[in-house]
């Protein structure tokens, strides 16, 4: 074995059956998975510009892996999860993608997180003709591969909906804003999000004061966070990933500003809403710790597992939202394949997604449409002290709560 081989073996996760937790959680069946476990091998940033939401996944992910152990395995064998970091470099991502199927021969595989490289993984499922269920591609149109599946309901154009979404929502206030501002990170799905946005917002005759966009990776927000006041808009859309949003509230701060109404695309959930200049701030949702979304399938036990673990973790926000439930969506979606094909066979259980529906903590997913994408159902939700609540559509908010004007 090589350095660069033996470096990669100490980032290996092998994550199977465990009890820790989820005696008081989950059903527990009385027979014991039996024969050879099913291994589904996949990548997270665990460390990175990119880890504070990579430790979200992996901790949702170990929350299904020990529930089904506990429930029985699938069909009938302990599912074990080797898990590689792949530092948030999508070239990393698909050499241990490549390993994953060559030298690790793993049954099955779980998409990474984050565009960039899920694009790489996926190339390599194409290569082998493997099944690939992704929790977290922004950009449906980078995924032709007959194969894919995602487990957030984007819908086939998110760059056009996304955007509609929001602007909906600030439409609906007393006020609506009439200027915006885009900053992005060049980040592959951020930046499309922006470009599709900026053709809605001109469509509704927002009048644009800034368009900017800056490396992903990047830190000193300093020199933007001063173009932004300057510009001043009713309407801040920030294509912010991970704790880009963080550093740039942090740097609007320092020069004392604070956007009237401020989006910000993929942030941080913990950070972004602990953070002092945060109430008020938007960002898309697609699962929130409140009804009605704690009524879908699995839910309950879902948030009940994920928030205890999360709380044992020291997460900064050991809150069940969206990225933890799209990480455990893709794998009920993944056990509902197993079961509906009957057997471990990728193109058997890829055939069944296509022709059934899913129940899963973000609600029925179905595959049918371009890019195996399904409808699109995104909302909006909203800081409110210290917590995301989900404010748009209407019908989502929970009880008493109302979206925040500024």
């Amino acid at each position: 074995m090589n350095a660069f081989e033996r470096n990669l073996s100490r980032r290996t996760w092998v994550l199977a059956a465990g009890g820790m937790m989820m005696a008081g959680a989950l059903p527990v069946r009385a027979q014991a998975p039996a024969g050879a476990p099913i291994r589904v091998g996949g990548t997270l940033p665990l460390t990175g510009p990119l880890a504070s939401v990579g430790a979200i996944h992996k901790l949702a992910g170990e929350v299904f892996v020990d529930g089904i152990n506990k429930r029985g395995g699938l069909l009938g064998r302990k599912l074990e999860w080797v898990l590689l970091d792949d530092q948030s470099q999508p070239a990393n991502a698909r050499t241990l993608y490549e390993r994953l199927v060559t030298a690790e021969k793993v049954d099955l595989l779980m998409g990474p997180y984050g565009t960039s490289a899920i694009i790489a993984a996926m190339g390599v499922a194409q290569r082998f003709g493997k099944l690939f269920i992704q929790s977290s591609l922004g950009n449906p149109s980078l995924a032709p591969y007959e194969l894919q599946f995602p487990a957030l309901p984007l819908g086939a154009d998110p760059r056009i909906a996304d955007t509609e979404v929001v602007l909906d929502a600030y439409a609906s206030l007393p006020s609506p804003p009439k200027t915006i501002a885009f900053v992005t990170s060049k980040f592959p799905s951020a930046l499309d999000l922006a470009k599709g946005g900026q053709e809605v917002a001109e469509k509704r005759g927002l009048k644009k004061l800034m368009s900017l966009e800056y490396e992903f990776g990047t830190r000193d927000f300093g020199g933007i966070a001063a173009r932004i006041k300057d510009a001043n808009p009713d309407l801040l859309w920030s294509g912010a990933i991970g704790m880009e949003a963080v550093q740039l509230l942090d740097a609007m701060k320092r020069i004392g500003y604070l956007p009237t109404r401020h989006f910000h695309l993929f942030p941080a959930p913990g950070p972004t809403a602990a953070h002092p200049n945060a109430n008020g701030l938007t960002s898309l949702t697609w699962f929130e710790d409140h009804e009605p979304f704690t009524s879908n399938a699995g839910a309950g036990e879902f948030v009940a597992a994920y928030t205890q673990r999360a709380r044992e973790a020291g997460l900064p926000y050991p809150v069940a939202e969206y990225q933890a439930a799209s990480e455990f969506a893709a794998w009920q979606i993944l056990e509902a394949a197993a079961k509906g094909a009957g057997r471990i066979d990728d193109k058997a259980m890829a055939a069944w997604l296509k022709a059934n529906k899913v129940q899963t903590v973000l609600g029925t997913r179905a595959f049918d449409g371009k890019f195996n994408s399904g409808a699109a159902d995104t909302k909006l939700k909203q800081v409110q002290g210290g917590k995301w609540v989900t404010v748009w559509p209407a019908k989502f908010r929970p009880p008493a709560a109302t979206f925040l004007a500024s």
